[in-house]
């Protein structure tokens, strides 16, 4: 996994066994992603304008998160290549950031996910997804990672 990281935008790539359509499912389909990352279960109406939100795990609610952690809009929707939202979490006092997904077909059936998370004027925010946080989990490394894991072996990293 690469990653490039600035004051307001984040890029993290990876590359994953799987085929883009399995990787669009994943970020997109509550019944995989409440398997990975921080799980809990995501909702998308994926035509533009159309919500997002991220409902919260049993585990998150237990240590006093709301029932909506991340919430947003639909900027773009280009199945299974491009995904472009606006993303909140809900528990901060920051305006909406950017976040892009963009999914490309390699060799041998290996597929690239290249995450570019736009964080201007949302510095919680973006400490929160580099996993600069202690105990706060990883961040959009870890995440991906485990969302990598998952689609490879059908197990989360942390199972």
């Amino acid at each position: 996994m690469s990653v490039t990281t600035s004051t307001t935008t984040q890029v993290y790539r990876v590359y994953i066994k799987a085929t883009p359509q399995a990787i669009w499912d994943a970020i997109t389909r509550p019944e995989w992603t409440d398997k990975y990352g921080y799980q809990g279960f995501v909702e998308f109406d994926l035509r533009p304008g159309g919500a997002f939100r991220h409902r919260a795990s049993e585990q998150m609610r237990a240590t006093g998160m709301p029932e909506v952690v991340v919430d947003g809009e639909v900027v773009e929707a280009d199945p299974p290549h491009k995904l472009v939202q606006t993303w909140r979490p809900t528990w901060l006092d920051e305006p909406p950031t950017r976040l892009t997904y963009e999914i490309r077909e390699g060799q041998d059936g290996v597929s690239s996910l290249t995450v570019t998370h736009e964080l201007d004027g949302a510095p919680e925010t973006a400490s929160q997804t580099a996993g600069a946080i202690e105990g706060a989990g990883g961040g959009w490394a870890e995440v991906l990672s485990d969302l990598k894991t998952l689609l490879e072996t059908g197990r989360s990293m942390h199972a």
